[in-house]
């Protein structure tokens, strides 16, 4: 009796559920590269080519450790396109008369292996993803009867479950939960970024890079350079670079936005955590140690691990507690279609073109690039929440969706009404510089207000609370900010919706481009 062992290709890890179980002389491991799921959005080539490259090299220690592996790679001429007619397909060919896989990271995906039993004739196991810190049981006991979902409360649960910095009495090491107020420097002047690990690609990677540009050569971004790291071994030493490295400066600057510098002091390591090359747990681990061994200062560390064991545990609690709804919504009404320089970097807002080109170099920008610049735009701006799931879901190395819908649909636009935030996360050019040097060489002037040379940031700002005043004016943390736009004058009020009409008016044709 045989069992087929399905592995996904964001679950590559050895100690995984459904590998730890299998019998290694009568198991079949199936692996599937399936064009639906590089085409269901456009991904980023470079993802594309992460993803590929990963699997296969994963594919090639399961058979070094002595599982039998089928391998479907996606020009093999028989492959169906697709993780049900792949499975069926290999289930004949094997006799298998049993499936077990790992829970998936999407709801549409896990819609598809519910169907599997039926469809394919056997019987399918779907295992908990015991990767992660808090399972989906742990989070709906959390969440039940709370009026409010705030992932602060979460995070201290978390800490709690798992004795990351905390002392021996309970409380949290260093006296307080949250450093947060000592992570929000601006970089110095003489910043110099530290040079960061990159993996040249081998024989596998090279393959795969020619595939990619080949079938995709229509998709966003740039291919190479390719710097990712697609096996374990270099995942780790890019872990460990992290720790020593950058690990005691990440905290103070990990707000800070730089020309040319998109890496910064930031781990690197988010599309190895979600595939699975990393573990949640032995990352906390190292930068826990690092504090322990007096390498990096506590505010580093537990803004890090605040990340991990907090935010990333969070975004995925909330996520299968509210799907498939949470998808649909749209709290403000947000209907404008993304601007074409989303995929171009075509722009005159020096912020935007910056975030936009490194974002196509790279499949990477950091989180205050994604929440306050391309995502404070797309809040700002009314885009409607669909394009902007599109957008981010296809452009980045890391995104899969239960991490990447919270994060805009949550964070970024407040789609979901206040699931997750408190208020939107709303930003005139003045945030932008004071924690960047995007503004200095900007076409725009964040200095002014209003006029054609004002800084879009600054009117988009306040015609967005005046757009959304019937479903915001109850929101108590924007009391303050309400009572401020209520005392300026109505000619104030009127040059700030003629500016915004102007500019709504010159996106929608396409000029607000570039100059030539």
């Amino acid at each position: 009796m045989s069992d087929m062992i399905f592995v996904l290709g964001d679950q590559l890890s050895m100690s995984g559920a459904a590998l730890r179980a299998a019998d290694k002389e009568n198991d079949v491991v199936l692996m599937v590269e399936a064009s639906d799921e590089t085409t269901y959005v456009r991904h980023h080539k470079k993802k594309i080519a992460f993803v590929l490259s990963a699997m296969r090299h994963f594919a090639d220690d399961l058979k070094k450790a002595g599982y039998t592996v089928e391998y479907v790679k996606l020009d093999d001429p028989d492959n169906t396109g697709s993780f049900t007619g792949e499975l069926k397909r290999a289930v004949q060919k094997h006799k298998a008369e049993r499936v077990r896989v790992v829970e998936p990271g999407e709801w549409r995906v896990r819609e598809m292996m519910d169907g599997w039993a039926d469809e394919i004739g056997v019987p399918v196991d779907i295992l908990t993803d015991d990767r992660f810190v808090c399972d989906h049981e742990t989070f709906e006991a959390w969440a039940d009867g709370r009026k409010q979902l705030r992932m602060e409360y979460f995070y201290r649960d978390m800490r709690r479950q798992t004795g990351y910095l905390m002392d021996e009495d309970g409380s949290p090491t260093g006296g307080q939960w949250n450093f947060d107020h000592d992570n929000r420097e601006r970089l110095p002047d003489d910043f110099e970024p530290p040079k960061r690990e990159s993996f040249k690609p081998d024989a596998i990677t090279n393959e795969v890079l020619d595939l990619v540009s080949n079938r995709f050569d229509n998709h966003f971004g740039d291919l190479e350079p390719f710097w990712l790291a697609v096996k374990r071994d270099d995942a780790l030493k890019a872990l460990d670079h992290f720790i020593e490295d950058c690990l005691p400066d990440f905290g103070a600057y990990q707000d800070a936005m730089k020309k040319d510098a998109p890496f910064l002091f930031h781990s690197l390591i988010s599309p190895y955590l979600n595939n699975g090359l990393l573990t949640p747990t032995e990352v906390c681990d190292a930068a826990a140690k690092a504090y322990e061994e007096g390498n990096a200062p506590i505010n580093a560390v537990e803004g890090f691990i605040r990340q991990i064991i907090g935010w990333r545990e969070y975004v995925r609690g909330i996520y299968w507690l509210k799907m498939p709804d949470y998808k649909e919504t749209n709290a403000l009404s947000a209907d404008r279609p993304l601007p074409d320089f989303y995929w171009t970097a075509e722009t005159d807002m020096d912020c935007l073109k910056s975030a936009i080109s490194e974002t196509k170099e790279n499949a990477y920008a950091h989180h205050i690039q994604r929440l306050m610049v391309t995502g404070n735009f797309a809040l700002l701006a009314g885009i409607a929440p669909d394009d902007v799931h599109d957008w981010y879901i296809s452009v980045y190395a890391d995104a899969y969706e239960w991490v990447e819908l919270p994060n805009t649909h949550g964070m970024a636009i407040f789609a979901d009404g206040g699931i997750m935030a408190s208020k939107p996360y709303a930003a005139s050019g003045a945030y932008i510089n004071r924690m960047s040097d995007y503004c200095g060489d900007c076409r725009y002037k964040v200095s002014k207000k209003e006029g054609p040379d004002a800084c879009p940031f600054n009117y988009l700002y306040w015609n967005f609370l005046m757009e959304n005043r019937e479903a915001l004016k109850s929101n108590h943390r924007l009391g303050m900010i309400y009572r401020s736009l209520d005392k300026m004058t109505d000619a104030r009020k009127a040059q700030i919706r003629s500016d915004a009409d102007q500019f709504f008016s010159s996106l929608e044709a396409g000029e607000v481009v570039a100059s030539a």
